[in-house]
């Protein structure tokens, strides 16, 4: 490749993708494994037998399987979507994107929350976007989605919406 052509994936090119999971804090964990273990505790109360192990071999592994599970929701913009979980937003149909900070998800959410909302929120997360929907055949007026990084994730989003509609 000569000096003088451009390289085949510019990075002004694409638009910036965005990819994040919403685990648990360690404390949660802890916290979680911490009480299934208290619980197995109290079933097992010195009997000997099964009673001795059995609530250790099923609550702890269910503990743990609970805790991965709240933790499994990924977020990210690439191909032209917004994907949270298992929903997927074709960036065209975004109007305007608003990053949260803990008071204005808290606003947003609050008592006067509209009911068609799509709502993915994480109570441990501080932080949020608040997407504006301008599709007429859908209901939904906005997506808020928790992030830890919701600055970062609405550049994202717009950037590319303004790739799709260039």
């Amino acid at each position: 490749m000569s000096p003088s052509s451009p390289s085949p994936a510019s990075p002004a090119a694409a638009p910036p993708e965005h990819t994040e999971r919403l685990s648990l804090p360690w404390w949660l964990w802890l916290g979680g494994l911490a009480a299934a273990a208290l619980l197995a505790v109290e079933l097992w109360m010195g009997a000997p037998g099964v009673r001795a192990w059995l609530p250790f071999a099923v609550l702890l592994p269910a503990a743990v399987a609970g805790l991965a599970w709240l933790g499994r929701i990924r977020i990210a913009v690439r191909d032209g979507e917004l994907r949270v979980d298992d929903a997927r937003l074709p960036v065209r149909f975004v109007a305007d994107v608003v990053p949260l900070d803990a008071a204005g998800r808290r606003e947003v959410l609050g008592v006067g929350a509209d009911p068609l909302a799509f709502v993915v929120q994480r109570p441990w997360i501080p932080g949020a976007v608040q997407v504006v929907l301008d599709d007429p055949a859908d209901p939904t007026p906005f997506w808020v989605v928790s992030s830890r990084h919701p600055v970062e994730l609405a550049e994202a989003v717009l950037a590319a919406r303004d790739a799709v509609r260039s």
